[in-house]
């Protein structure tokens, strides 16, 4: 019998991804070589990096003014990316869980950071209304979902600076216009 995984993170995957994904590690389009053991500047992973671009760019609808990179470390890793590439004098953030708590605390590593509004003192179990944005911060940063405590930001906001949104637990659930965004992980 199949079991169901109802976990937040890593879902069921169809038995044929885990297929090909096997073909690939074994002996990827028939080079004879593991996907793990072919170089990362080779035609053959070149290729698969076009194609997972164009393929993300296709579901995110992604315009010609922004890119797609990827990178390893998750969420966690761009909290201190983010302010260590845009931090200048001050940023602002939108406090709306643990993971924006945490991004804020790397942010102030590298400099000021206004805490424009927080949902800490009903244990982030809203999303704040009201705030503005400083219009000399830097970027304004936002956790769109927040897993932990059931509250999301479910709309693309207009801010006079760079916007940058931790929307790594739903940024393939619902259209987001990439336009709006500085920054989208």
């Amino acid at each position: 019998m199949k079991k169901h995984n109802f976990y937040a993170g890593p879902s069921i995957v169809s038995e044929y991804c885990k297929e090909e994904t096997a073909k690939g590690v074994l002996n990827l389009g028939g080079s004879g070589l593991s996907i793990m053991e072919i170089s990362h500047r080779s035609k053959e992973f070149i290729a698969i990096m076009e194609e997972a671009t164009s393929l993300v760019c296709e579901l995110l609808n992604v315009p010609d003014s922004h890119s797609v990179v990827f990178l390893h470390g998750g969420a966690s890793t761009q909290f201190l990316m983010v302010p260590y590439n845009l931090l200048n004098k001050k940023a602002a953030y939108l406090e709306t869980g643990s993971w924006s708590a945490k991004a804020i605390k790397e942010a102030k590593i590298f400099g000021e950071v206004d805490v424009v509004a927080s949902s800490k003192d009903k244990t982030y179990n809203y999303i704040p209304k009201g705030w503005e944005v400083p219009a000399d911060a830097d970027y304004f940063h936002i956790t769109t979902n927040n897993t932990i405590y059931g509250t999301e930001i479910k709309r693309d906001l207009d801010v006079s600076v760079p916007l940058v949104a931790d929307a790594s637990s739903d940024i393939l659930s619902r259209p987001f216009d990439i336009s709006k965004y500085g920054i989208l992980y």
